[in-house]
């Protein structure tokens, strides 16, 4: 499932830089990626041309008659987005948590409470290690 979901991070953040992060929930980045690909549109494409534009096809044409180093500029945010995408959706999966040898869930792979008797990320029911004894009163 994690390599299904950076594979979807991936293709939004080629649609769309930062809608990567939205499916990983990695808010911030988000919303980092969706304004430096505004910053970007806005610094290297004829925003007032396009803008004024009398319909759809009008715009495409402009935008096809940017140079190609802007073009590429714009490519590079989607492929760095898109890259950090799948990154972040694999570092966040639920096989690395835990790695700081504190007792993970069974079923998501995230840290546990001790104190409880679910997991409080997936509410899954923990049975009783055998080491521990149920408590006689």
């Amino acid at each position: 499932m994690t390599w299904l979901r950076a594979v979807v991070a991936a293709g939004l953040s080629m649609v769309f830089p930062g809608a990567g992060h939205v499916v990983i929930r990695d808010w911030l980045r988000a919303l980092l990626f969706a304004g430096l690909y505004f910053v970007t549109f806005w610094l290297f494409f004829p925003v007032d041309q396009i803008a004024t534009a009398e319909s759809f096809a009008e715009a495409m044409t402009i935008t096809s008659e940017v140079d190609m180093l802007s073009q590429l500029t714009l490519l590079f945010v989607n492929l760095i987005a898109a890259f950090d995408a799948i990154i972040r959706a694999l570092e966040f999966s639920p096989n690395a948590a835990g790695d700081d040898g504190g007792a993970t869930c069974p079923e998501c792979g995230k840290e546990l409470d001790e104190d409880l008797e679910f997991c409080h990320w997936c509410t899954a029911r923990l049975e009783p290690s055998p080491d521990e004894e149920p408590a006689q009163t």
